[in-house]
Order: structure tokens, then C-alpha cells, then sequence
């Protein structure tokens, strides 16, 4: 297979390829680092580009397979991840000039259970700085959208959009506070879960609120997705807030069958800023997972307008505990929004923190009422990327299109702990032509069922086929 069609490939594609000796990791790896090489300089997806290191761990995981020793379906698939998610012995930025040199003793413990099934790391992804900045005032220029240049892949995981986007890399790791996984997913055309919070282990991640940060998987296929979840979900004696709950085989999630499932569509609150394309794409995506045998019933999330507040408090009160010392020691090289956030944050009390807690439990409460009545719930998945020169975060400019509806679509999920996932559902009509994305909400560690429907609707549609004008 010609270079130049590896790097399009999933890893589903890739892996038995890989398994029959059809295909070798040095090759697979070699097309990512070219294409890397070949458009980077214009996406800036990548902090860190671990070439060296990859081809030596493609090298070995050649020989393993040809001498029989097959780990599974990552075994020689590259992934790259966001950095600020530790490598031991590979620099760790945070997209902080205060972290430009740590260089870490630890491995993540997501990297390595990634790195123990044989998967291969390329690098590490561009984010705004401490995953909070204004993306404009980080350790990097900003990552730009493979759809279009001047676009947005929207934040904090911006690279793990854009590389994916771009065929830089098969999977990517993310994270997510208030939607920093499935904002780059809906903005880049790819596919984004943040699963349930404790379902994969923080350990090596820099936090920036320990009850609301989720890290997760990001590939081109709710396929590939499951299949990095597989690998990295479970407890962890490292990290004491990874659930011990069962991980499931997800693979058997993966039929195309719906039919009787029952999908959650709110009457109220969550449609209120859709751009109108949006709103389409997602009327259209809904009437055919009905035709797939799907039933589609109405439910409402009372109090869902106080989450965007409860989440701004429980974020900023842990994140400016977490930063504490960063700020007192290196405020003057701090982005300037980071230190106003962080700053701002200190004079929340006590009792604004125990009544944004108050909220949360109300909504976990709510969203447990929803899903009696509804096995996944829809939602939008917020508007299409903004530009970057209106994207600067803190400031009146205007935005076309519109901001996204962040606190309504996103940050329920975080809040109260359940797993979402997004994936492409359409196109603008541009110009330039820029993806739309639908949202599915699921009970918590309930991750299949979101595989279940977002596999059959990619099954039966191609918008996750599309390939960015950069890339073609």
C-alpha cells in the first residue's frame, strides 16, 4: 500500500494488515512522520514530534509480530497525544513557557496501556496553555483546522483535532473539562468521546479540576474509538478515583443494529443557539437512525440552564487550588488569561463551591430521571468552528459564526460525570465547507451503547470519510 494511502486508513483498516504481514509498523509509522513533515508546519498540531523514538519502536514491533508475539488491535498503530499528558523521558509542556523543559520521570498511566499494546507514539499535540488560556498567548502559536487554515480546531485539545484531521496520526488522546475532547471533534470532522468520569485513570495528567476532568479517546471511527477505550479504561492503583467497574467488550457494541433503542431528543434549552445548518444536519441525522429501527422520544432536563454557572465555580475554585503555586511563582510568564482565571477564581468562597456542588448533584439526580425514559440522549454538539482571529477568549470581538453554546451542551456531561460522545453528522455550506457534529449523552459507564448508535449512523453515512482540502 502506497504511502500515501496509509495515513487514511483507521486502525481497523491497519491492524489486520499489520497482524498478516501485509504491512509493516515501519511503514505505517514512516507515512505518519511524512505527512507530519509535509503539512505540520501549517496545521502546528504538534509540540514535540518523537520521530526517532517511533521508527525504534516500529522497528521492535515488527520483530514481535513476525516472530509471533501479536499484542492486538493497536499493535504498530500510531497515536499521539496532548500535552499534558506525561511521557517519561519526552518533554511535557503543558503549552506552557513555566513547563517548556520538564522533561518527566513517570509514564501517564494512559500512555502506558497505549504503549503496552503496542501502539506507537509520533508526539505530542498542541494545546492551550494549562488546557485554560486564551490559545493565542501559549507556549506555540495556535494549531490551525485542516478544513480550513484559518479556522479554529477548537480548544483545549486542539491538536488532537487538527492531527487527526490532517492523517497525522490514527488515534490521539485528549482531555475534557467542559468539552476540550468534543469541541476539537465537532470542529475537526472527527470523533471525540469523553467517557465517564473515572473511567479512565488521571494519573499523569496535569489537572485543572480534579471532579471534572475526563481524559479520552479521539480517532476517525467510533470503531477506532472503542477500541482505544478497551485499552485504556479501568481501575489503576495510581489514581483512586478510576472506577473499578467492569470494562465490557465494546467491540460487540459494534453491530449496526439499533433497533429499539431510544433516543432522548430535549424539548427545551439546548437547541437555543444552533446555527441553523447545524439544527438540519441534526434533524436529518435523527430521522435516519428512526428509519434504522431507532424511536425517538421527548425528554427534558430541568435546571439544565444553572450547569454552565455550577461548572464555572466547581472549575475555577479547584483549578486555582491546583495552580496555586504556579501562580504566586510565575504569574509574569503566564498567559494573561490563565492569570486572570486563575486570579478571578480566588475569591470564590466556600459556600459558592458547596452550592455549585449542590447543583451537581441535582443535575446527576436529573439526568438519572432522563435516561429511565431513554437509553442515549441527543444533543447538539455546539456550533461550526469560529475563525481565529475572532476565537480570542475573554474579549467582546465578534465571532462568525456565532459561540458556541458551550455551558448547554457540553458541560452537563462533565458535571454530571456521564459519557458523550461526538462525531460528524454534515457540512456547511461554506465557504469555506466546515463539519457539523452531533452529540449523544449515555448513563454513566454505559460507553457501548454510545458506540452502538454512533457506529450504526457512521455505518450507514460517509461524513466521517471526508478528507480536508489540505490533505488531498
Amino acid at each position: 500500500m502506497p504511502a500515501s494511502e496509509i495515513v487514511f486508513q483507521s486502525a481497523a483498516d491497519l491492524a489486520p494488515l499489520l497482524r498478516r504481514r501485509k504491512l509493516s509498523p515501519v511503514e505505517v509509522v514512516r507515512a505518519h512522520l511524512d505527512q507530519i513533515k509535509a503539512l505540520d508546519a501549517k496545521v502546528q498540531a504538534f509540540i514535540t514530534v518523537t520521530g526517532d523514538h517511533a521508527l525504534e519502536q516500529a522497528r521492535i514491533a515488527e520483530k514481535e509480530i513476525a516472530a509471533g508475539r501479536y499484542r492486538g488491535p493497536l499493535h504498530g498503530i500510531p497515536y499521539a497525544v496532548k500535552d499534558l499528558i506525561a511521557t517519561k523521558g519526552i518533554r511535557t509542556t503543558n503549552g506552557s513557557k513555566v513547563n517548556a523543559n520538564w522533561v518527566p520521570d513517570h509514564e501517564s498511566t494512559a500512555t502506558a496501556r497505549l504503549n503496552q499494546a503496542g501502539a506507537i507514539l509520533v508526539g505530542k499535540l498542541n494545546t492551550i496553555e494549562f488546557a485554560m488560556g486564551s490559545g493565542q498567548k501559549s507556549l506555540t502559536a495556535p494549531a490551525r483546522n485542516p478544513w480550513d487554515l484559518e479556522y479554529s480546531p477548537s480548544g483545549s485539545s486542539t491538536g488532537s483535532g487538527a492531527a487527526l484531521a490532517a492523517r497525522m496520526a490514527t488515534l490521539t488522546l485528549g482531555s475534557d473539562t467542559g468539552g476540550s475532547i468534543r469541541g476539537p471533534a465537532k470542529s475537526c470532522g472527527i470523533v471525540g468521546l469523553k467517557p465517564t468520569y473515572g473511567r479512565i485513570s488521571l494519573y499523569g495528567v496535569t489537572g485543572l479540576s480534579w471532579t471534572l476532568d475526563h481524559l479520552g479517546p479521539m480517532a476517525r471511527t467510533v470503531a477506532d474509538v472503542a477500541r482505544m477505550l478497551q485499552v485504556v479504561a479501568g481501575a489503576d492503583p495510581l489514581d483512586r478515583n478510576a472506577a473499578a467497574e467492569p470494562v465490557p467488550d465494546y467491540a460487540k457494541a459494534l453491530t449496526g443494529n439499533i433497533k429499539g433503542i431510544r433516543i432522548g431528543v430535549p424539548t427545551e434549552h439546548f437547541f437555543e443557539h444552533v446555527h441553523p445548518e447545524t439544527d438540519a444536519a441534526l434533524r436529518r441525522a435523527l430521522s435516519l437512525l428512526k428509519d434504522m429501527g431507532a424511536s425517538l422520544v421527548d425528554v427534558t432536563v430541568r435546571h439544565a440552564a444553572l450547569c454552565g454557572t455550577a461548572s464555572a465555580v466547581i472549575l475555577g475554585s479547584e483549578a486555582s487550588a491546583y495552580h496555586e503555586k504556579r501562580l504566586k511563582q510565575h504569574a509574569d510568564v503566564l498567559d494573561p488569561l490563565v492569570r486572570e482565571r486563575l486570579e478571578i477564581a480566588t475569591f470564590y468562597s466556600a459556600v459558592d463551591y458547596i452550592k455549585a456542588h449542590r447543583v451537581r448533584t441535582m443535575l446527576m439526580e436529573e439526568m438519572r430521571r432522563v435516561f429511565e425514559t431513554c437509553d442515549v440522549m441527543m444533543l447538539p454538539a455546539g456550533n461550526p468552528a469560529p475563525r481565529l482571529d475572532s476565537e480570542t477568549v475573554g474579549t467582546d470581538a465578534p465571532r462568525d459564526p456565532p459561540p458556541d453554546p458551550r455551558p448547554d451542551v457540553f458541560n452537563l456531561a462533565n458535571v454530571t460525570g456521564v459519557p458523550a460522545i461526538v462525531l460528524p453528522c454534515g457540512f456547511t455550506a461554506g465557504p469555506p465547507p466546515l463539519p457539523l457534529a452531533i452529540q449523544f449523552y449515555a448513563r454513566p459507564f454505559d460507553e457501548a451503547a454510545l458506540f452502538r448508535v454512533g457506529h450504526a449512523y457512521q455505518s450507514a453515512t460517509d461524513w466521517h470519510t471526508r478528507k480536508p482540502p489540505l490533505t488531498v
